[in-house]
């Protein structure tokens, strides 16, 4: 009878023990609670910080610092001079309050008049650089108030053979060419599209994507525009025949 009193008079005790192991699950449960929310503050501060922060327009100085950074190790000294562009070279910068259309109206006053001298086959006045299929089709719906009666196509990859471009730049007279640097360069390597009529070079500098990428912060848009510019346009604008816009 005592052993069963003694048995009896333990058995409580049993619980009490199991309660420092509770309270340490719940102070565990917690802590990993508080770093979870504190990791997701962090994750979205950063994509905060990246969207709030104040976008600056890009200029001919980050143009510039562009171009010469890219040929650093692929040209002489003395070819890194060349690709030297002036102030003249450049058409004012968007400062992130126009319209593509209310852009081109200001660095293209004279349009009217230039698109209607322009007969030349296979040659555009105007290219609009930008870095994919999608934001083609955007900027040349935003195009509508600016081209009045000028002809516009379509210069992307994606669903349309380089032969059909081709095709379609020699059929009639085209004013303005928007698309990516990629198909644009391949039009000039195949002599489907030449430069000979070209004045304006707009790149759609500032727009970013949903990764808030620009087009020359995906790097393989940024290798196909160095090509395209130097396809013969940084030629053109050291001639004073091409000028660049940083829309």
């Amino acid at each position: 009878e005592a052993e069963e009193e003694a048995e009896k008079e333990h058995q409580p005790t049993e619980k009490p023990e199991k309660k420092p192991e509770k309270r340490k699950r719940v102070a565990e449960k917690a802590v990993k609670a508080k770093k979870k929310k504190k990791d997701e503050q962090k994750k979205k501060t950063i994509t905060d910080v990246l969207a709030s922060s104040e976008p600056k327009p890009g200029s001919p100085a980050d143009m510039q610092a562009l171009v010469t950074q890219y040929f650093s190790d692929k040209r002489s000294v003395i070819e890194q001079e060349e690709l030297k562009l002036q102030n003249s070279c450049f058409l004012s910068s968007n400062d992130l309050t126009h319209s593509l259309s209310s852009y081109l109206k200001q660095v293209c006053p004279k349009w009217a008049k230039i698109q209607k001298q322009h007969t030349e086959k296979s040659s555009v006045v105007l290219l609009i650089v930008c870095s994919s299929a999608l934001r083609t089709i955007e900027l040349i719906k935003q195009l509508t108030t600016f081209k009045g009666e000028a002809k516009a196509i379509k210069l992307f990859a994606k669903h349309i053979k380089v032969e059909e471009q081709v095709k379609l730049l020699q059929k009639g007279v085209t004013h303005i060419g928007v698309g990516t640097p990629g198909r644009i360069s391949a039009l000039i390597e195949k002599e489907g599209l030449n430069l000979r009529a070209l004045k304006y070079l707009v790149l759609d500098w500032n727009w970013r994507d949903q990764k808030l990428r620009r087009m020359v912060d995906i790097p393989e848009i940024k290798v196909d525009l160095m090509k395209l510019l130097d396809s013969g346009i940084l030629t053109g604008c050291k001639e004073d025949k091409v000028k660049i816009g940083l829309f």
